[in-house]
């Protein structure tokens, strides 16, 4: 069985930072990547960003040098460092960890970025 974590998430003001951290845990075989996602409400929940075990980055074009994805670190670990916030970037989001052929998910963290 494998667990994954999200913490971070809370209430911020425009052009302000905040910083999401995802933990796997379980029986983890063979992590491949992990990413992030977003979901406002009614919006397609999104890719933000991934990482994966060889050091490899993908970001969405709206979080292009705003957002930066850490590595992975040994205990499976990644944070999400997110910068220059919008109100825009206000969703749920949510951690995914690709282990094997296999998906999992987070329950997601509310990120709201108002006055």
């Amino acid at each position: 069985q494998v667990r994954v974590v999200e913490s971070g998430g809370g209430l911020v003001q425009p052009g302000g930072s905040l910083r999401l951290s995802c933990t796997a845990s379980g029986s983890i075989s063979m992590l491949l990547a992990m990413s992030w996602y977003r979901q406002a409400p009614g919006n397609e929940r999104e890719l933000v960003a991934t990482r994966n075990v060889l050091g490899d980055t993908n970001y969405a074009d709206f979080v292009k040098g705003r957002f930066t994805i850490s590595t992975i670190s040994a205990d499976n670990t990644v944070h999400l460092q997110m910068n220059s916030l919008k109100p825009e970037d206000t969703a749920v989001y949510y951690c995914k960890s690709r282990i094997g052929a296999s998906d999992y998910w987070g329950q997601g963290t509310q990120v709201t970025v108002s006055t």
